[in-house]
């Protein structure tokens, strides 16, 4: 690990802070600007934001995946967090502007001179690898219990049918017989070879004319192989060819720059266990070297404080509360005449507040018509003036970590520090003020006795005694707690974690994910995306959409506390496509890129599992309490349109209805610091009804089947991943065209099928060729276009559908069309409303009759 690369990584940093506070800049304007009218505008705007903020994103994720000092991965989690939360809300506001969850940067992309490579939403290494020992051991646990379990189904007959030893053994005959005729057939056409070339005789040539001849086929071979080489290597170079043969896949850059990587990752967590260590060390050094010395000074000056202001107001000041930050409010830069008047005001407040309250009652009586007009004139322009940035929650986090890289390390001289480990003064810095406060709470309670002591000192002087009001305030407050006692019933009080993991992992509910990845749901950009939007036609989103969308809903709320707490909270998405399009691929992609445990909700799963109401209320019990204590979880239904069908056929055993009712309240239980997310897959969402659907998932995600840029990228990757060779006698560009309408998941059958052990083994002598392709995609029903058009109608009564068909309609102006809307349900309603007081009046008459 060399200097130059740490010095590469922080000078990343350095860029992409520089870039941060241009943003900053931009977002923190001194007054704040007016309402934007124009949407194309505020689009615009937002999606420059968005773009950049991906950009710096994807610099801080690398930096701090790499760079190995302890303090400054501290100063850039904390940036990082921030920036990824602020990414998350600028795609919500482009939701609300745009009311849909698919958005295309064509034109901003083209602005900035990038590549939609360039804007791609990283994973940050450290949702895993932090948490790697915590993940290891749940690991291993889950492997413990599964083993005692053992392979299912292993005393199950397979019911197949079982050859005879008579037959078995002229089976055998049979293939020996072949084997020995393939055999003797070969030797007999070597025998005919052999003798065909005695007969010949060689021509006679002259050797020079011979040596001639040789000569010249051997140099037009070699010419033409040293052709034929360069342009396959400058075609790789391009981008525009896969290396033909990959030979040392240990040493070529990609494997060296990764085991440097990882390399990096080993003394990174060296450091901070060093780190760790120093921080005990320093500290207990300082409290005792130096607690003494400031325990003495922080008495002097207080008492020095109590004779001051006994100097200026004649008596002593009252003590401040702990609440308040005790002595540390003392040295808040302010004089004792300014500490005495604050008193003043506080003792007028607490006097004069009830008659205040009553005047300030009898003047709100007197404005409150006035005050609702101008309220509703005030609203009735935001309404016609357009459209504001709501407040981030994000920006000031960047802010302060911003602020400490000036402070602290932009102009840091690290010339010394070769390895990277941390840096001394900093710790001594931050300990000694860690240290101050542990001193102060002492000397607090020491000052507070000695002032009562100094205080009935001269009360017993003067003849003056004064009661104690502090007391009664304390406990008036502590009664507030009482509203807090309604909580759900523990069923299980005296289990403990690892018992209801084990029990669930027994049930078959806790499930092991695949090791898949994100990045293994490939698929390309969506190219003409804003041109045709420009033109009025919504275009079906591609699988990078769909990529980008898992992981801004999915994976960096549940990879980061920080950023699940405060971004908008989603509690559950469904995944919408077709079969073959990678819906369960993407969750367990979820699951292993934030380490979260897998829990199959699935009616068939369920089935016969904790039967009755007490069971499924002892289920939702365990999945939640199991859930909350090993978070991140991911709750996952499969078929999920079952549970909201109309009908469901009474032979059905799976029962698919069972969490109807108890799944929407527990989603409710869900608050901002619970990282748990329900993800549902459906291939037919227009069978269930809408409305109890929505309810569950307030986030949907349609997946189409892949577009042409898509399938040829696909057709490319799943060739070379299953031992394939891309040559110029395979034409991906017309495999891709040809096989319109089917899925990554109908490929990869194809693939399966075609490359065998034994067509890989003829790859060098027989090319891959297009057609070889064509006959297991025949036997596999495409999705046609009539199915794709189903989900785009169902889509489009979706809540987000319906706004979006709204907004295509012409109504931009939102204040405008929620009043029409409004007026019209107001309507609906008094219709209603009069038609049960006339069914009521019309029960009360038979009564009488």
């Amino acid at each position: 690990m060399s200097v130059v690369s740490l010095s590469y990584y922080n000078k990343q940093w350095a860029d992409a802070q520089l870039a941060l506070v241009d943003l900053i800049e931009q977002e923190t304007p001194p007054e704040p600007p007016p309402p934007e009218t124009d949407r194309y505008a505020v689009f615009q705007m937002l999606a420059t934001l968005y773009v950049k903020y991906i950009q710096i994103f994807r610099a801080l994720e690398q930096a701090y995946d790499q760079i190995v000092h302890p303090q400054k991965r501290r100063v850039l989690r904390h940036v990082l967090d921030g920036v990824m939360g602020r990414v998350i809300e600028l795609k919500y506001e482009m939701m609300n502007l745009e009311c849909s969850e698919y958005h295309y940067f064509d034109d901003v992309l083209a602005d900035l001179k990038l590549t939609p490579g360039d804007v791609e939403i990283p994973i940050p290494r450290y949702f895993v690898t932090e948490r790697l020992k915590p993940l290891r051991e749940r690991e291993k646990m889950l492997g413990q219990i599964l083993a005692k379990m053992g392979p299912k189904d292993t005393q199950k007959d397979t019911g197949g049918p079982r050859m005879s030893l008579e037959d078995a053994i002229r089976l055998i005959q049979i293939h020996e017989r072949a084997r020995q005729g393939r055999l003797r057939a070969e030797i007999m056409l070597r025998i005919t070879e052999n003798s065909r070339r005695s007969r010949k005789q060689p021509p006679t040539l002259h050797p020079d004319i011979a040596a001639t001849t040789i000569q010249k086929v051997w140099k037009g071979f070699a010419q033409r192989r040293r052709t034929r080489r360069d342009r396959e290597e400058e075609m790789t170079f391009l981008g525009m060819a896969t290396p033909s043969v990959q030979v040392n896949l240990k040493n070529t850059p990609m494997s060296l720059a990764l085991r440097t990587e990882e390399t990096r990752r080993r003394v990174q967590e060296r450091h901070e266990i060093e780190y760790q260590q120093a921080l005990e060390v320093i500290r207990d050094k300082i409290r005792d070297t130096e607690g003494p010395d400031i325990k003495d000074t922080m008495m002097d000056q207080i008492r020095q404080w109590f004779i001051e202001c006994r100097d200026v107001t004649g008596k002593f000041p009252e003590y401040p509360e702990e609440d308040d930050g005790g002595s540390a409010a003392i040295f808040k830069m302010k004089t004792p005449e300014d500490l005495e008047e604050e008193l003043k005001e506080k003792e007028e407040a607490k006097d004069g507040k009830k008659g205040k309250k009553g005047k300030k009652k009898k003047e709100k009586k007197g404005k409150k018509g006035k005050k609702g007009k101008k309220k509703k004139e005030d609203d009735g322009e935001e309404e016609e003036e357009g459209w504001k940035m709501t407040p981030s929650n994000f920006v000031p986090a960047v802010c302060d970590g911003s602020n400490a890289y000036r402070d602290v390390w932009q102009r840091r001289d690290e010339s010394g520090n070769y390895s990277q480990q941390y840096d001394t003064e900093l710790v001594r810095e931050e300990k000694r003020r860690e240290v101050e406060d542990e001193v102060r709470v002492q000397v607090d309670e020491l000052m507070r006795t000695e002032l009562k002591n100094l205080m009935m000192a001269v009360d017993r002087d003067k003849g003056r005694k004064k009661g104690k009001k502090k007391g009664k305030k304390k406990g008036k407050k502590k009664k507030k707690g009482k509203k807090g006692k309604k909580k759900d019933k523990d069923l299980t009080p005296n289990r403990t974690i690892e018992d209801l993991y084990e029990e669930l992992v027994t049930q078959g509910i806790i499930v092991r994910a695949p090791q898949v990845k994100l990045s293994d749901f490939e698929g390309d950009y969506s190219y003409l995306g804003t041109t045709l939007r420009d033109a009025g036609v919504e275009p079906m989103p591609s699988l990078s959409d769909v990529r980008r969308l898992v992981a801004e809903f999915g994976i960096l709320p549940l990879g980061s506390a920080a950023v699940h707490e405060k971004a908008p909270l989603t509690k559950s998405i469904m995944l919408a496509g077709p079969r073959g399009t990678g819906k369960r691929m993407l969750v367990h992609a979820i699951c292993q890129e934030t380490g979260a445990n897998l829990f199959d909700l699935s009616a068939a799963n369920l089935a016969g599992k904790y039967p009755g109401k007490d069971g499924l209320k002892m289920l939702m019990h365990l999945v939640f309490k199991v859930g909350r204590a090993l978070q991140p979880s991911v709750f996952y239904i499969s078929d999920c349109e079952r549970m909201c069908k109309k009908k469901v056929p009474k032979s059905d055993p799976t029962d698919p209805k069972r969490l109807k009712k108890e799944l929407p309240k527990a989603l409710k239980t869900i608050k901002s610091e619970d990282r748990l997310l329900l993800v549902g897959t459906t291939r037919c969402p227009f069978d269930a009804e809408m409305k109890p659907l929505m309810s569950c998932y307030n986030r949907l995600i349609l997946i189409p089947r892949p577009d042409y840029a898509s399938r040829h990228l696909l057709w490319r990757r799943l060739i070379t991943k299953y031992n394939g060779v891309l040559t110029n006698h395979l034409d991906v560009s017309s495999l891709s065209k040809v096989t319109e309408g089917y899925t990554p998941g109908h490929m990869v059958t194809a693939v399966q099928q075609v490359l065998t052990d034994r067509r890989i083994q003829q790859l060098s002598k027989k090319h891959l060729q297009a057609v070889e392709f064509v006959a297991p995609l025949a036997r596999i029903d495409p999705v046609f276009a009539e199915e794709e058009d189903s989900f785009k109608a169902w889509y489009a009564k979706t809540p987000m559908g319906k706004k979006r068909a709204k907004l295509a309609e012409g109504n931009e102006e939102e204040g405008k069309g929620n009043g029409k809307g409004d007026k019209g349900k107001k309507g609906k309603k008094g219709k209603k409303g009069k038609g049960k007081k006339g069914g009521k009046k019309g029960k009360k008459k038979k009564k009488k009759k």
